[in-house]
């Protein structure tokens, strides 16, 4: 089957009114498309009915990707006001097709008519249970309940994501005495002093951008600037201004609620897991809870040593939440002798990406040619055609690693266009990973954090699942798997940031080439499990919080600040902090795809810890296991039952004990 690799997107020839244009244009096609689907005089049968809906849309598809893709990497107000028009009118003409009576009756023949086998058979099942459990069974008057619905969740998720950023970007930290920074590394330094500067202002300026923030949290001694810094980032959505999402929050979860008992559900984390590997809201709280269980016991005690070493240290008796990443840097740094600025030159950014590269390439025999000819949104982005040993092109890879007022914050994988087969064509994949690291400055190259390495690591696993996906049908490509199996490839992926052999291949002196110490890599293995028990719990506490929003009716809440310290006040060590709320800024649970879903970060971590076992126990350069973990896992997509792939893989299933010896916490 010959691959095909099409042209990148074509960013400079689509202004703003071109993007809404093109979509309209695309809903009018994809009618015409549905419309021919409906109109077929034949019976229906899979060919002209199932894998026909999963051809069409491919003009909608490309347009409204590229425009949410750029609203959340590259946007600005006008871009943000056509998201919150453009949001509902998506969401409606999907209502058109799910809730389409003469389309489902086609699609309901063929589901009680065809028996078939591996991927047509998994996409007929996924499409049928797409339609009825998106309403394709309700009454007139409940179909046009639930389109109600979902416009104003639409419309109410992009508005959340806006309030956010808003509220991210109309804060600075403006310092103009130098004498204030002590303890700050000059990089954290330098880069404050850069974005005075940008903003034409003395002196420095910090940010609630992560490269800004995490550095001055963990670094600066004065606990009141700390403090303040805290503050500001924790009340992101919660002042009383015009970009407070307390009301958001609330609608959201009421409407939530509602679509899934309009659907049949009891609540909507019902309706999530239904076709989640967890299934059910009871399975997924007692995973929080048996890992709850393991966790505490080590919380309390590295809480008490932190709350020991502070008293000594500097004299603190009342450990606040601004205080634990400075105390904690201190102690880590005590414990085991790692520097962090020491660290961070021997990553620069351009020597991570290619250790990364180098990796692939040892286990997928990948080649990554980046192109100069290409045009991209911004100049900052970079992009590579990927291809096999044979050279055969694989994917385009976008990369997009620098914080800016146009961004929002965090890190994530997405794709412009995805991988299907048609008519003895591989269709190719169009993948984009979008980070928000640490710059260069005047004296450095960009130098990251090793937090900000396994981010890249990170977010490189799910564009492998991209890039390497080899499925027929697009809706069962790439990442389109359950939401609690998609982070496997991510999280797998970060192991080899702690490994001696893949740290020689990148981990090198920006400026004399000199390869990190063996020293220094025995420490960070050794760190890895430092506060495991509390991040474990702060992990579990960001679950659990979504889960009760999910399972909880609303009605009950009239205050979105009380309800979260209820919710999580069993995982809070420390008193809670009245003046900031987690909610009214939890994106990926209220603007991004991971309601109901975020417990699957933990869920995967048993997964990953099981899967990287298997490879410690033969090499991590290993290329059987390697070809396995492609053939089983990174190629398939959401062909075959999730389970059944990681069984195929591994040769069994997973065992949580990988993840507790792993964590320290057995």
């Amino acid at each position: 089957m010959k691959s095909i690799l099409s042209a990148p997107f074509a960013f400079s020839a689509y202004q703003l009114e071109d993007y809404i244009s093109e979509i309209e244009s695309g809903i009018a096609i994809n009618k015409e498309e549905i419309k021919a689907i409906k109109e077929n005089p034949e019976a229906p049968n899979f060919n002209n009915t199932i894998a026909a809906l999963d051809r069409s849309g491919q003009h909608l598809a490309k347009f409204s990707s590229a425009f949410f893709n750029l609203n959340a990497s590259n946007t600005n107000e006008k871009w943000q006001e056509a998201a919150q028009q453009i949001a509902p009118k998506l969401s409606n003409f999907s209502n058109d097709i799910i809730l389409d009576q003469e389309l489902f009756e086609r699609i309901q023949s063929v589901y009680n008519t065809e028996a078939l086998a591996g991927e047509a058979q998994m996409l007929l099942e996924k499409t049928f249970k797409k339609f009825t459990n998106n309403g394709a069974l309700l009454r007139d008057d409940q179909k046009e309940e639930l389109r109600k619905v979902d416009e104003k969740l639409s419309m109410l998720s992009v508005k959340f994501g806006s309030n956010v950023l808003a509220d991210s970007n109309a804060y600075e930290l403006h310092i103009q005495e130098e004498a204030k920074l002590e303890g700050l590394p000059q990089s954290a330094i330098d880069a404050a002093k850069l974005t005075a500067e940008q903003r034409e202002k003395e002196g420095f300026v910090f940010t609630l951008d992560y490269p800004s923030y995490l550095p001055f949290m963990r670094f600066c001694k004065d606990r009141n600037l700390r403090k303040e810094l805290y503050m500001a980032f924790g009340q992101k959505g919660f002042q009383q201004n015009e970009y407070n999402n307390e009301k958001t929050v609330k609608e959201i979860v009421k409407l939530r609620a509602k679509r899934a008992k309009i659907l049949g559900f009891e609540t909507y984390a019902d309706f999530i897991l239904d076709e989640r590997m967890a299934n059910t809201p009871k399975t997924v709280f007692d995973f929080i809870d048996e890992l709850y269980k393991k966790a505490l016991p080590a919380a309390e005690r590295e809480l008490k040593e932190l709350k020991e070493f502070a008293a000594a240290r500097e004299g603190i008796e009342d450990l606040k939440k601004w205080d634990v990443a400075y105390f904690s840097e201190q102690l880590k740094a005590e414990k085991f002798d790692i520097d962090r600025e020491k660290l961070r030159v021997y990553f620069s950014l351009d020597r991570v990406l290619d250790g990364v590269f180098d990796i692939c390439n040892r286990l997928f025999e990948l080649e990554f040619t980046p192109l100069t000819d290409v045009e991209v949104y911004h100049p900052e982005v970079r992009i590579f055609e990927v291809a096999d040993k044979k050279g055969e092109p694989l994917a385009y890879l976008y990369t997009d690693f620098h914080p800016r007022a146009s961004k929002r914050n965090g890190a994530w994988m997405t794709s412009y266009r995805s991988q299907f087969m048609n008519e003895g064509q591989n269709h190719r994949p169009h993948v984009s990973i979008v980070c928000n690291f640490s710059k260069a400055t005047e004296t450095q190259p960009a130098l990251l954090q090793f937090e900000e390495v396994l981010t890249l690591f990170h977010e490189f696993g799910h564009a492998l699942h991209g890039i390497l996906a080899n499925t027929k049908y697009s809706s069962l490509s790439g990442t389109s798997v359950s939401w609690d199996f998609v982070e496997l490839p991510s999280q797998l992926f970060e192991n080899w940031c702690y490994q001696e052999e893949a740290l020689n291949l990148f981990a090198k002196h920006f400026e004399t080439d000199e390869v990190i110490p063996i020293e220094d890599i025995r420490k960070l293995k050794q760190a890895a499990n430092f506060q495991e028990g509390m991040a474990t719990l702060r992990q579990l506490s960001f679950a659990s919080l979504d889960m009760a929003w999910h399972t909880t009716s609303i009605d009950s809440v009239t205050s979105v600040k009380a309800f979260e310290t209820a919710k999580m006040q069993a995982f809070e060590l420390l008193e809670a902090t009245e003046e900031t709320c987690m909610s009214t800024a939890f994106s990926h649970i209220f603007q991004g795809g991971y309601a109901a879903g975020y417990y699957s970060y933990k869920w995967a971590e048993v997964l990953d810890a099981d899967a990287f076992e298997y490879f410690e126990e033969k090499g991590i350069f290993d290329t059987q296991i390697a070809a396995k973990l492609k053939d089983f896992i990174l190629s398939k997509g959401g062909t075959e039952d999730p389970m059944e792939l990681y069984t195929k893989f591994r040769g069994r299933k997973p065992k949580v004990d990988a993840l507790l010896k792993r964590a320290g916490l057995v």
